[in-house]
């Protein structure tokens, strides 16, 4: 599946073209309805907004505020928390290339991956995506590995919430997702992120973020106040049109990822994303989602017919998740 731009862009100046997405109340007792907004989004960008999904703003406020204390440590303490080979950790500047075609080089952030913790003694260990988590130190950063966990777990029930609607609008049990083979066991990432305050020139090939599809299963975004994503709903368009998604306070921007396009058979939508820098530090906290590693993701049966045949492969989750990390992100070995 294509995960970059073609170079085509329609720039459009300032944020005069914003895109109008779909708002989803998790909180709403009219399940329909919200069933009904849901699919309507995920066929036409893939992109919408959830509220009141149950994380109270102060601990929002709080993950944000220990972000930026991490990110504000000086370069040689961050380096020695530098991602491992299960991405656990510190990504530089320049560490993820997400659109090699266009861009000259990596993406103008910073990063901080924290999976699911599993002690090595357990037998889980030794799959690719679980693990220990790298952690800063507690006399440099007290509270912060507390907070981090708290919000991990606490996403991945939104995350669940969002699964069961999704479910329903593909016509499916609503706890589909919920069994141990799919997120009653996922592989679920949490990752911190800090963009430079240098602006985007995209016909330079200068990106906060390059133009590229989520892995996985749906992605929770949390952002600051700060315009910066944008999406693009015909990625064969040419030019490609660009669509700013506005921070919406307190709130999720929700992203469908391309196990779910491809599970939909190409009815639910992954859509191409970027970041746009405009001069001004931006931070988000991205939350991705994705399967049990041993779930194989093939067609579901409510999205294939006579007339409209699976049209992607089965695969393993592990397997496709090792190949995109792997065409996505620097070699370690460029950092001895």
């Amino acid at each position: 599946m294509e995960n970059s731009s073609n170079g085509n862009d329609q720039q459009v100046p300032g944020t005069t073209n914003i895109s109008v997405l779909n708002c989803i109340d998790l909180s709403s007792p009219d399940i329909q309805s919200s069933v009904s907004l849901l699919k309507q989004a995920c066929l036409d960008s893939g992109f919408f907004y959830v509220t009141n999904h149950g994380i109270e703003k102060k601990f929002m406020d709080e993950v944000f505020s220990q972000s930026k204390k991490f990110f504000s440590l000086p370069m040689e303490e961050k380096m020695k928390l530098l991602r491992n080979e299960k991405n656990r950790g510190y990504t530089p500047v320049f560490d993820e290339h997400l659109d090699p075609v266009t861009q000259i080089h990596g993406d103008y952030k910073e990063g901080y991956y924290i999976g699911v913790e599993v002690s090595e003694d357990d037998s889980d260990s030794q799959k690719p995506f679980y693990g220990l988590n790298k952690w800063p130190r507690a006399d440099i950063l007290p509270t912060w590995r507390e907070t981090m966990e708290k919000y991990h777990q606490e996403a991945l029930e939104v995350a669940r919430k969002v699964s069961r609607l999704i479910a329903r609008a593909l016509e499916l049990n609503f706890d589909y997702f919920d069994h141990p083979e799919m997120l009653g066991k996922p592989i679920a990432t949490l990752r911190l992120l800090h963009y430079e305050d240098r602006a985007s020139e995209p016909d330079k090939g200068i990106f906060g973020a390059g133009a590229h599809s989520d892995f996985g299963l749906i992605t929770l975004l949390a952002t600051d106040d700060i315009v910066g994503l944008q999406i693009c709903k015909n990625r064969d368009a040419k030019p490609q049109v660009w669509e700013y998604v506005q921070p919406l306070k307190g709130a999720f921007i929700v992203n469908l990822g391309d196990m779910l396009e491809r599970w939909s058979n190409g009815i639910f939508r992954s859509t191409l994303h970027r970041v746009l820098g405009n001069g001004q530090e931006r931070y988000s906290i991205a939350y991705f989602v994705e399967p049990n590693h041993d779930c194989i993701v093939e067609c579901l049966p409510t999205c294939q017919s006579e007339k409209n045949p699976p049209k992607f492969p089965p695969i393993k989750c592990q397997d496709y998740m090792l190949q995109r990390y792997k065409d996505t992100h620097a070699d370690l070995n460029s950092y001895k």
